[in-house]
């Protein structure tokens, strides 16, 4: 799969229209990067930047976008908000996907050391990439900011990690290095700078001082008034969203903007979010609301509401969730085609996409007609008594429906690695172990996909049931169809189980298999036919 690395640099410019275009367009220049996000602030006088791409092409895209800031930006004429200490101020790389901290290590210190000697600015390491403690923290880093930088850069133990040791007036310094996902969060309160700054202080990990720590940890915050908004803002970096996600930090700012009878008038993300950070804050409020939602997009239009994260201008979750905004392919091409050119690539001459493929189709159909038939029961007035109890049906089956439809294509992809295998060279003797052992596996995966349908799809029936003595009993035949899909599915994949048995030479696992696969098949007809004689005798 591929390796994907985001890059967020913020440039010390938020109003000049050409220096940012400038910027972004060095950019997009470089092949394999994707530029996601520009946003702009007029009154922090700042920008932030995100693209993402592999390793190799992530830092060439930082270099570039770096010597095009250094050239558009003079930062003996600049003034803001924002701490700052560098026309590029900080350019830390994320993991997104398929890489590690370490590998994001790796490119901060290829970039560090490039823009040091190609572009003589200073660089200093920092978080994860930095081997200093007293030069770990952003924080530590920028104190002074660039006026104090003059200075600060010719002490002994200010050295850069890479660049030349003095003060370069235009350019200023630069920090790099690797951290976690960092969310950019601010929460708007109707009031003033100093009590979005109370607020700040009460809610940051660093609180006001050592004796009065903040409440949240893995938070940095301050409060500061946006002109441009008209409202003060609670501004805060959350360094860890698994620990401090941004629900939470909307919650406590909340809380204490109550205390102070200060209106909350919702909520800005500056740059991109994780789906699963807007997940959580999804789950949160469907429990703390007792909300029955399942659909993923109607989560996320139930945290944008929450949140308020539209009060500022418009969220739109196709350009700030970074899942969203990544286009990739699915992995799963069988099951994103349509119905007809599934029908007609399975009845074409080819043995895959076959009876296994066919059988996690049917067997999650099965599961999906179930659901169905909750949901033309839930939210009906003539049901409204049985909705608690729907919850607990629709949801499972919904899940399980979603868990069988990538079986469409791993069966298809598990005959595939056996295919190979039966191709591999068989002159010598190590080459026939190789072969065999290769051989093995495959037909072990090839049978452990059948299986996976018929467990999951075993896992159904009880919900079956329950459906069928008190869904909407004019949903009958639906549910039937379902119950019969989903022995069908079951009995499918069985075949594909029995029919790959006979060539395995591990008779421990054989038998294991043998046995249970039997026993999901003669659990499946009983169940199927108890939902037929429960539904019949309603």
């Amino acid at each position: 799969m591929k390796k994907i690395v985001e890059c967020v640099p913020n440039i010390s410019e938020g109003r000049d229209k050409s220096i940012i275009e400038g910027c972004a367009d060095a950019v997009r220049k470089v092949q394999g990067v994707t530029l996601l996000d520009v946003d702009p602030g007029a009154s922090t006088n700042r920008t932030v930047f995100t693209f993402v791409g592999d390793p190799e092409s992530i830092v060439e895209a930082a270099f570039q976008f770096s010597k095009r800031a250094y050239e558009l930006i003079d930062m003996t004429k600049h003034s803001g908000e924002h701490p700052r200490m560098g026309a590029v101020d900080v350019v830390p790389f994320v993991p997104v996907a398929n890489v590690t901290t370490e590998d994001c290590i790796a490119c901060s210190l290829k970039y560090g050391k490039r823009v040091g000697e190609e572009l003589g600015v200073p660089v200093y390491l920092y978080e994860e990439a930095s081997k200093n403690p007293e030069r770990k923290m952003l924080k530590q880093i920028r104190a002074g900011e660039y006026e104090g930088l003059k200075e600060k850069i010719y002490k002994k133990e200010w050295k850069p990690d890479f660049g030349p040791q003095e003060f370069i007036a235009k350019s200023g310094a630069t920090v790099t290095g690797s951290r976690f996902f960092l969310i950019a969060y601010n929460v708007n309160i109707l009031g003033t700078k100093e009590q979005a700054h109370r607020i700040a202080l009460n809610v940051r990990e660093q609180g006001r001082n050592e004796n009065e720590p903040g409440r949240l940890k893995a938070v940095k915050g301050i409060g500061w008034y946006v002109n441009e908004y008209n409202m003060a803002q609670v501004s805060m970096n959350l360094d860890n969203y698994k620990i401090t996600p941004p629900h939470i930090a909307f919650e406590e700012c909340s809380d204490d903007a109550k205390k102070l009878n200060l209106a909350v008038c919702g909520s800005e993300l500056v740059g991109l979010i994780p789906l699963e950070a807007m997940l959580m804050a999804a789950d949160y409020y469907i429990q703390k609301e007792n909300l029955f939602i399942l659909d993923e997009r109607q989560k996320i239009r139930l945290v944008i509401d929450r949140l308020g994260l539209s009060s500022i201008s418009e969220f739109k979750p196709e350009k700030r969730i970074i899942e969203y905004m990544i286009k990739e392919e699915t992995g799963e091409p069988l099951a994103s085609m349509s119905v007809r050119n599934f029908v007609e690539l399975v009845g074409a001459r080819t043995s895959a996409p076959g009876g296994g493929s066919v059988s996690a189709l049917i067997a999650s159909l099965g599961a999906a007609l179930g659901a169905m038939v909750g949901w033309m029961t839930y939210g009906n007035k003539k049901f409204e008594h049985l909705d608690e109890e729907m919850r607990k049906l629709i949801a499972p089956l919904h899940f399980k429906m979603k868990e069988l439809i990538p079986l469409i294509d791993a069966d298809t992809d598990a005959f595939t690695d056996y295919m190979k295998a039966m191709k591999l060279p068989k002159s010598t003797d190590a080459e026939k172990k190789f072969r065999a052992d290769k051989m093995q596996e495959g037909l072990k995966k090839a049978i452990n996909i059948p299986m996976s349908v018929m467990r999951i799809s075993d896992s159904c029936w009880d919900w079956m049931v329950k459906m069928a003595e008190i869904g909407n009993i004019s949903s009958k035949s639906d549910l039937e169809v379902g119950a019969k899909s989903l022995e069908t599915g079951i009995w499918g994949a069985y075949k594909n189980v029995l029919i790959n048995l006979p060539s395995i030479t591990d008779e421990k696992y054989k038998k294991e298999i043998t046995f249970e696969a039997g026993k999901i098949l003669e659990n499946s007809s009983e169940k199927f036919k108890k939902v037929c004689d429960v539904i019949n005798s309603r």
